[in-house]
């Protein structure tokens, strides 16, 4: 349980909305204005027959590579309406390349993993049948259908290479990397998919650390292993794709291979409303990216110029797992990255000038005054999910924490959301499973049961991932939009789905990987509070078509295909 106390949060300003911000408050700290969260987790792996062990592959952990851990994805491979778990392992490589070498080798070797869903709260490990068991020192995996046939194939990245899996819609998966034209050399890590040109094929973005050397050992043996700086940074790569199952690489001429990072967590989105997805980058101990489409198949990094570049001391942070997500329901997105210090949760702040038709795009960093930063400071914050728990309709913000370069093992947080940018932590109620100190990486979520109420998968490093299944009472309403895009990539990547219930607003993008090394679910999880019905969701798929539904029946999965 923890045992800190949250610090006072810096009151600098008011808010936009004329509002003083309010510090995080704790539960045990709430009024009677706020009744105690209902929000609940349980651990149900052993229930639910998900059996997956992460290994970084030695004896003991002794380098940046073994401390990235891995990722995983939830995606519906054979289209029965319940989200699938595939999660990316380590594996032992040369003796060479560990400072600690296993001794003996285990065998099997530590493996990737695929778990259908069978339905009923249970799963069946599907991997070998699947094909999906690469010779790869895995660490992310992000899900699309690229080829439009109705089938999600999966995008592996880890040491050496990545691979790219076409899925034949009849539960398997053949490594199409070198037919379709995907060469990604060094370390790859986390990659999205989106649509930068708006052809309806979705394009891929994929992440490269640094360039490792597995021999390097210059470093005093009570430093432990060499860090990020101590290696060079990479370049990041855009394949656009060709509609006909190829890509080309684009990295040159769309001006994403001029920077060089170190990437960790990568996300894309429309985060101006002009209709066109931009790509975040949170870096490791390098300034952040933030690369605005100019809608011309060029980018623009702007990340400095507009307040996501650095933190809140203008440094260089180790920046983790990027989300957008609408805090206020103002129908714009913010962004939340978790960090190896102070989380920062950047308000957009971006206005239109109506006379000269200028737009000013700024960020605002105001986890300092919300106190969401100061709480989480003194751990390593790494998978997150930004998603309404409780189904109230304001989004809480779930965080997994763990060591950065030991095994130190870490208990996690959850913000319950109370509006207006104010939190609560109420991880001390939220269950064991949130309070059980583990050394977390990446995490995905999805709602696996179909019961309306959001869950997760954990990573953790070297040890038992987690099944966090969400066992909340007295929740809200609910909706989960899935969308199937016909003039649009099918998966409806970079469509926005604004959804109004009892006045009020709420906005969400589809995107693919989100947070750390992850990807979330395709549908689209709303809570709507008291509300039975949706009074409206409009839809703004990426041909620039809008689509409209009224009166929607809450408490289900609704599928809006684009009007053809």
């Amino acid at each position: 349980m923890k045992s800190w106390l949250i610090c006072a949060a810096l009151m600098a300003s008011s808010t936009t909305w004329g509002q003083i911000a309010q510090p995080v408050s704790s539960a045990r700290q709430q009024t009677s204005e706020h009744q105690q969260s209902t929000i609940h987790f349980e651990d149900a792996s052993d229930k639910a027959d998900v059996d997956f062990v992460h290994s970084f592959g030695s004896a003991q952990l002794g380098s940046l590579l073994e401390g990235t851990g891995a990722g995983c994805v939830w995606f519906d491979y054979n289209n029965d309406g319940f989200p699938d778990l595939y999660v990316v392992n380590g594996r032992p490589l040369d003796d060479s390349m560990h400072p600690h070498p296993l001794k003996v080798k285990p065998n099997p070797l530590p493996h990737n993993h695929l778990f259908r869903n069978n339905g009923n709260g249970t799963f069946t490990d599907v991997t070998e049948e699947a094909g999906l068991n690469p010779n790869l020192y895995g660490i992310a995996v992000t899900a699309a259908d690229y080829d439009n046939d109705g089938n999600e194939d999966l995008l592996v990245t880890g040491y050496g290479r990545a691979i790219l899996y076409h899925n034949d819609g009849k539960g398997h998966f053949t490594d199409v990397t070198e037919k379709a034209g995907i060469k990604v050399d060094g370390w790859s890590i986390s990659s999205t998919w989106l649509d930068y040109d708006r052809d309806g094929c979705v394009d891929l973005f994929v992440g490269r650390y640094v360039k490792f050397d597995p021999k390097y050992r210059a470093y005093y043996a009570a430093d432990n292993y060499p860090g990020p700086l101590d290696y060079e940074g990479e370049t990041n790569k855009l394949f656009h794709n060709n509609c006909d199952g190829t890509f080309t690489d684009v990295s040159d001429k769309s001006g994403i291979s001029g920077f060089v990072g170190r990437t960790m967590g990568v996300t894309a989105a429309d985060f101006d409303g002009d209709g066109w997805d931009d790509i975040y980058i949170a870096n490791d101990r390098t300034e952040n990216f933030l690369f605005h489409n100019k809608h011309d198949g060029t980018f623009e990094e702007i990340g400095n110029d507009t307040g996501t570049a650095f933190g809140q001391n203008g440094e260089s942070t180790s920046s983790m797992g990027p989300v957008f997500a609408d805090f206020e329901g103002r129908g714009v997105l913010d962004l939340w990255v978790t960090d190896g210090r102070y989380n920062r949760m950047l308000r957009n702040a971006s206005s239109r000038n109506e006379k000269t038709g200028s737009t000013r795009l700024q960020f605002d960093d105001i986890g300092a005054e919300n106190g969401v930063s100061q709480a989480n400071a003194q751990y390593v914050s790494w998978g997150t999910g930004v998603f309404d728990f409780d189904n109230d309709g304001i989004p809480d913000i779930l965080i997994f924490h763990g060591g950065l370069i030991h095994l130190i093992p870490q208990e996690h947080t959850l913000f319950r959301g109370l509006g207006h940018d104010r939190f609560e932590d109420v991880s001390e109620t939220a269950g064991s499973v949130i309070n059980e100190r583990t050394v977390a990486r990446g995490a995905c979520f999805a709602d696996y049961d179909n019961d309306g109420k959001v869950d997760a998968f954990l990573v953790n490093l070297g040890a038992k991932g987690k099944l966090v299944h969400n066992v909340s009472t007295n929740t809200g309403h609910w909706l989960a939009i899935q969308l199937r895009g016909t003039k649009s990539n099918r998966d409806g990547i970079g469509a926005r789905v604004e959804v109004t219930a009892g006045g009020r607003h709420q906005l969400q993008e589809r995107v693919a990987e989100s947070g750390y090394l992850s990807q979330n679910e395709a549908r689209l999880h709303f809570g709507l509070g008291a509300e039975t019905n949706a009074d409206k969701i409009v839809v703004h798929w990426p041909s620039g078509q809008v689509q409209t539904l009224t009166n929607v029946k809450a408490d289900r999965v609704v599928t809006v295909e684009e009007t053809k």
